[in-house]
This record gives C-alpha cells, structure tokens and sequence, in this order.
C-alpha cells in the first residue's frame, strides 16, 4: 500500500515535468493499493480552485474515490503530538509531518518527490524507483 503526497497528484493533474511517470504509477498500481490523505486532498482542492481548475478537482475526486477505490486517511487530533515531534526531530513542516506521520500510523510506502522527507527513518520513494520495483 502506497501513500501518495500531495506533489505526486498535482504532477498529474497540473501535466507538470514528471506527469508521465505519475501516470504510469498510477496505471501499474490497482487504486485499492493507494492511500491519499485528507490534508493532501483539501490542498489539492485549494491549489486547484485558485487556479480555477474546479472541474479538474471534481474529475479528481470522481476518479480516486468515487469509481476508484483510493482512500482516505486522515489523523485525528490525538496524533498532534506526534506531528509535533516529527517536525521538531526532522525538521520538517507541517505537511511533510503530516504526511509522515500518516505513513507510519497506517503502514504505507510515502510516494513523494519531497526530498525533505529522505531525512526521516522512513525515507520515501518516488514513482520512478515504485515503476522500477515493479518490473
């Protein structure tokens, strides 16, 4: 099970650099295996809407959830804690803790192309070395 960051979908849905490789990731990979969190979700609604690509955020959500079967994980307020000492040990910001601490908390693979998170004992992975385990 792979949990994919924010910047992994955003590649994707704004057809950025590495678009291609996301969109072989996602083809190899059945949507029961992924896993998105609901921090990553509403980021990606905000940068969506404020380039007014709403229709993009609605195909998205249609896509992953609604005839996929992507889920969505989510940490409760209990885990502010954890959070907290994620960034403070890894020096990381908020979503790069987030992220993590989901990661840990749910047992998944953190598919990123955040070089920040490579300074945890987890790492990450990015979609090229996913596709090359894969072969």
């Amino acid at each position: 099970m792979y949990l994919l960051d924010t910047n992994i979908w955003l590649e994707r849905l704004l057809n950025q650099e590495k678009s291609d490789q996301v969109r072989q990731l996602l083809e190899r990979l059945d949507s029961d295996q992924l896993s998105i969190t609901d921090f990553a979700f509403h980021s990606i609604g905000v940068v969506l809407s404020r380039l007014g690509r709403t229709d993009a955020f609605l195909s998205f959500a249609q896509d992953a959830f609604v005839e996929g079967s992507v889920s969505l994980v989510r940490l409760p307020p209990e885990e502010t804690e954890s959070l907290i000492y994620a960034m403070g040990r890894f020096n990381l910001d908020f979503d790069d803790a987030y992220q993590y601490v989901a990661a840990e908390k749910h047992k998944l693979i953190l598919v990123s192309f955040d070089s920040d998170l490579d300074r945890t004992e987890r790492g990450r992975e990015t979609p090229e070395v996913v596709l090359a385990r894969l072969s």
